[in-house]
């Protein structure tokens, strides 16, 4: 069997694991639907990433991502009718996550995020963010090099740029779980941070703070490099409401 930093391991790897981290370049196409008693909104994400990792011996590594969003949004209202279209880059995201595997079947991280108030008015939350991340893994070696089940946790916390902005305290929850399939294909469970608890300011048409989607992934790995992908979102609880539909179209090449 191959350890965590063997070959065999490393080829069929497809790139959605927290504690995993690698030199990678991705484009993710996302649509996202929301509505509110008074509003609809979509939203089309172009989003180009780029991950990057640093070895520092002794198993550990330091992880980092990028992201670099592009927004288009429309607004249709209801009372009086009417649509609103906008489109800008969007609040920019920096990643760095401490990673240690400790044997075959277990590694455990834990890091930051910060998103910057870098979009334009129209499509901005107007809010830095910082969130405090951790997560673990364990694979399932006998199912194969490339399953795994890796939980992981973001807590939210919005601070400075506009006073008068929504305050956001969100637990933000991702229960991944990856099966590898043969020929390269995989399915992934929750592969997204959808998961929502909202202990900040409400949102129109909030009943409560849960917001529990169904999740999930289906891909497969090309040249060994090129992972393609596409992640199907809908709401099961929908008392705290984030979306009512979400898709996207995740392109990863891994150098």
């Amino acid at each position: 069997m191959a350890t965590q930093s063997g070959s065999a391991l490393d080829s069929s790897y497809n790139n959605g694991d927290f504690t995993r981290p690698e030199t990678s370049a991705t484009l993710r196409l996302e649509f996202r639907k929301s509505s509110s008693p008074t509003s609809a909104t979509e939203r089309e994400i172009e989003i180009l990433q780029y991950n990057s990792k640093l070895d520092l011996g002794e198993n550990w590594k330091v992880g980092t991502q990028i992201q670099a969003p592009f927004v288009e949004k429309t607004t249709t209202t209801f009372d009086p009718p009417g649509a609103q279209n906008a489109a800008g880059l969007g609040d920019a995201i920096f990643q760095a996550a401490l990673i240690h595997s400790a044997g075959e079947r277990w590694a455990y991280g834990f890091g930051a995020r910060l998103v910057a108030p870098t979009a334009t008015d129209s499509v901005s939350l107007d809010r830095w963010q910082i969130m405090p991340a951790a997560g673990v893994r364990y694979s399932f070696l006998e199912a194969g090099s490339d399953t795994y089940f890796v939980p992981v946790v973001r807590y939210a916390i919005s601070f400075g740029g506009n006073p008068a902005a929504r305050v956001i305290r969100e637990p933000q929850i991702a229960p991944t779980l990856n099966i590898g399939l043969p020929n390269d294909w995989f399915v992934t469970l929750y592969p997204s941070n959808d998961i929502r608890i909202n202990f900040g300011t409400p949102v129109p048409g909030q009943t409560g703070r849960l917001f529990l989607p169904l999740d999930a992934a289906i891909g497969k790995k090309f040249m060994s490099s090129l992972i393609v992908s596409i992640e199907v979102s809908v709401p099961i609880v929908r008392d705290y409401p984030v979306y009512d539909f979400k898709s996207e179209l995740k392109l990863t090449w891994q150098f």
